[in-house]
């Protein structure tokens, strides 16, 4: 799942923004595809409703930004993060909602040829934001925002338009890591995502991306992600505390940031 979520992070760490919202997304869209599917509406459709929620609500973080002309995404979206956490809770009333039929369960739990589905899908998804990334107009429009806007703007980049875009595939990742997570947990949970933000943004920036923007591979983020998820492991086997599981992820957080000053600092002074 923190895959999934680091991919939508890294498009918009390309662009030198972040995206606090998407353990909230990921948690209103695991409550969504769950009420859904109890409804009775079938899995497939269910799931595309859910992905579509979540590119709306990134969409309207990358519109908040581009429209409003704010500052710093960090405003939008850690509004956003809020917005969409308190609607899980509001549309649940803080409960679960468990035993989702067992057809959906496949996204969470099953396995093709003994490999499990989220292992098939997260291999898929990287393979396409790589082709995004390195063999499109677009994916090389996000790299030439994150180095220098105002000259991506000057060059013709349709700079508003492109955050949008971003944010919109963030949004819309968070709700398939949703997905994943229902599936996983035969359930739908307001509380699901909780701190995911902080935990795909450790992936992208252990993965060689840069706060500065212009730099990030989707092979570098796979690597972040599965480091992150052997950190996480490491600890719950050793019976490290949840809240000591926070802390080393913090200083985590802060050690690779420093990393990447110091580079950006090195490659500042070899231009000198």
């Amino acid at each position: 799942v923190n895959a999934l979520l680091a991919l939508g992070q890294l498009v918009v760490i390309i662009t030198a923004g972040i995206d606090l919202s998407v353990g909230s997304v990921l948690g209103l869209c695991c409550v969504l595809v769950a009420m859904l599917l109890k409804a009775g509406w079938p899995a497939w459709a269910a799931i595309l409703t859910s992905v579509a929620a979540g590119g709306a609500l990134g969409m309207i973080n990358g519109l908040l930004l581009t429209r409003l002309r704010l500052p710093h995404p960090f405003i939008p979206t850690l509004g956003m993060m809020n917005v969409a956490r308190g609607l899980a809770l509001v549309l649940t009333g803080s409960a679960t909602i468990a035993e989702l039929p067992a057809g959906f369960r496949f996204w969470g739990a099953g396995t093709v040829a003994r490999v499990p589905a989220p292992v098939l899908v997260v291999i898929f998804f990287c393979v396409l934001f790589h082709v995004f990334l390195t063999r499109t107009t677009v994916g090389r429009d996000l790299y030439a925002i994150g180095g220098n806007c105002q000259a991506a703007r000057l060059s013709g980049v349709p700079v508003e338009s492109r955050l949008t875009l971003v944010y919109a595939l963030s949004g819309a990742m968070a709700a398939l890591g949703a997905v994943i997570t229902a599936g996983r947990m035969n359930a739908g949970f307001p509380l699901a995502g909780v701190g995911a933000e902080l935990d795909s943004i450790a992936a992208v920036i252990i993965g060689g991306a840069s706060f500065f923007g212009g730099v990030g591979t989707v092979l570098g983020t796979l690597v972040g992600a599965l480091i992150m998820g052997v950190l996480r492991n490491g600890l719950n086997l050793l019976n490290v505390s949840a809240y000591w599981q926070t802390v080393v992820l913090g200083l985590v957080i802060v050690v690779a940031v420093w990393i990447d000053v110091l580079r950006q600092r090195a490659m500042a002074r070899r231009r000198a």
